[in-house]
């Protein structure tokens, strides 16, 4: 698998949230910046991956490539509902084998989350994109990543050895950035 980069994207709320106690990203964290920012990243990678609670609502999504988790099939399997989509259950087929599926040996695949999925992924990361919204705040949300609160995403990101890097302002009226955490 060295011919595939992984990259890991995510919004969080000033306390580490990436969803309300729903599971439902909430309007608050949804910017016009950040949301261009994640489609041009999408339409450069040649799979995505995330659970099935989680997607991605850009224009272009009917046409990417995808690999789901869920615990509904065995293994791996074609998704029925969706032609450009492969179903994987982690516990009954290795990754290799839902790529294998998905027609993926190489290229850039990113991870959307949500938090289990992300953190089967945090030791093969090259770059993970953490967009954050400081002065919005989820209360009794989802976090980012198990752990999270208890933890901050950053020092999550840093004990995987990932290492903060260049950031963007992506809207500067809200202070939204996201940052570059990469393998060193």
């Amino acid at each position: 698998m060295s011919a595939l980069r992984f990259e890991g994207y995510v919004i969080v709320s000033g306390n580490g949230m990436l969803a309300d106690a729903s599971g439902v990203m909430p309007d608050s964290l949804k910017f016009p910046g950040d949301q261009h920012f994640f489609n041009e990243a999408l339409d450069r990678t040649s799979l995505i991956v995330h659970g099935r609670n989680s997607f991605e609502d850009q224009p272009n999504s009917p046409q990417r490539k995808r690999i789901v988790l869920t615990r509904q099939i065995d293994g791996v399997a074609r998704d029925p509902a969706n032609a450009k989509a492969t179903l994987w259950n982690p516990a009954g087929a290795t990754f290799e084998q839902a790529c294998a599926r998905a027609d993926i040996s190489r290229g850039t695949i990113a991870i959307i989350g949500g938090p289990t999925v992300f953190d089967m992924f945090m030791d093969r990361f090259d770059t993970f994109w953490l967009s954050e919204a400081p002065d919005v705040i989820v209360p009794n949300g989802q976090g980012c990543f198990p752990n999270v609160p208890a933890q901050s995403p950053h020092d999550v990101l840093a004990s995987h050895g990932l290492k903060a890097a260049e950031t963007r302002i992506l809207d500067a009226e809200h202070e939204v950035t996201v940052t570059a955490w990469r393998r060193s």
